[in-house]
């Protein structure tokens, strides 16, 4: 691989044999060396083929303007959370979370501390993503000898969050505040006090977050077949589709989205489960 342009002593931009553009990384791949020199592919230890000339800008600016140190520290949560969430993420993240990394910690350093609004949110919903936000904490407190505070931990889940769905943020407060609308209206009409660690609320959150991704992304309206299943759930778990209604009028009154039976089966079910559950 030839260096086309040198960032700095662990990242360049190089060609391959066939002329195309990569940005590969390495522990001092490219010490002592400038443009036009060759680097050893065996010690290139990631590399990202840019999808677009925006990626590829985006990325070189960022290493640019950030010292090194933050873009090894991200790339290490980064590799850690594909590990731990079995995701696919997107590339766009070693961009925004190395980005995000370096302001919180000048941030911090400055003496400022920007809450979280979305913290419980984030825990309770994404529980998987919050986790690695806190073993992100670790490592800044065991790389850059930083302690952030716990908010931090909730505005890196979100990148996580994003990245593995490729969503704008601002999608994912309309996702957030709809799965917690629900929640709540299941909560309070059937009074319950959700077990947050049981199989059945994760299954049941998990539910309500695809639900609300078909909402804000495709909004579709689905005609109803007729299911002989949706009248024995309606017979046989009275109380929970009640609760089904009820979300169904909230959704249709705020957003003019009408759930399919379909949806209000499923619904159902996953609410006489808690149900279930809780009076055990």
């Amino acid at each position: 691989m030839k260096i086309k342009k040198k960032l700095n002593n662990n990242v360049a931009v190089v060609t391959d044999k066939t002329g195309n553009e990569i940005i590969v990384m390495g522990k001092g791949i490219t010490y002592d060396k400038k443009a036009g020199d060759c680097i050893d592919v065996e010690q290139v230890e990631k590399q990202f083929v840019p999808s677009n000339k925006d990626f590829s800008m985006k990325f070189q600016e960022i290493l640019l303007d950030i010292p090194s140190k933050y873009l090894e520290v991200s790339n290490c949560i980064i590799e850690r959370a594909k590990k731990y969430l079995d995701a696919e993420i997107d590339d766009n993240i070693y961009i925004s979370l190395t980005d995000h990394i370096h302001m919180a910690v000048k941030r911090y350093l400055d003496g400022m501390q920007v809450p979280n609004p979305l913290l419980l949110d984030i825990k309770r919903f994404y529980n998987k993503e919050y986790e690695i936000g806190c073993q992100a904490l670790e490592i800044i407190k065991d790389q850059l000898k930083v302690e952030l505070p716990e908010d931090e931990a909730g505005f890196i889940a979100f990148h996580f969050v994003n990245a593995q769905q490729n969503l704008e943020s601002s999608k994912m407060v309309d996702i957030m505040k709809l799965v917690k609308e629900i929640t709540n209206i299941v909560k309070y009409q059937m009074g319950l006090d959700f077990d947050e660690e049981s199989v059945y609320y994760y299954r049941f959150i998990t539910h309500l977050k695809f639900f609300a991704q078909r909402l804000f992304l495709e909004n579709k309206q689905y005609t109803d077949e007729d299911n002989p299943l949706y009248h024995i759930v309606k017979e046989q778990y009275k109380k929970a589709f009640n609760c089904t209604q009820s979300v169904v009028k909230f959704v249709d009154n705020k957003y003019n989205y009408k759930i399919s039976k379909e949806e209000q089966l499923y619904l159902t079910v996953h609410i006489e489960n808690i149900i279930t559950k809780s009076k055990k």
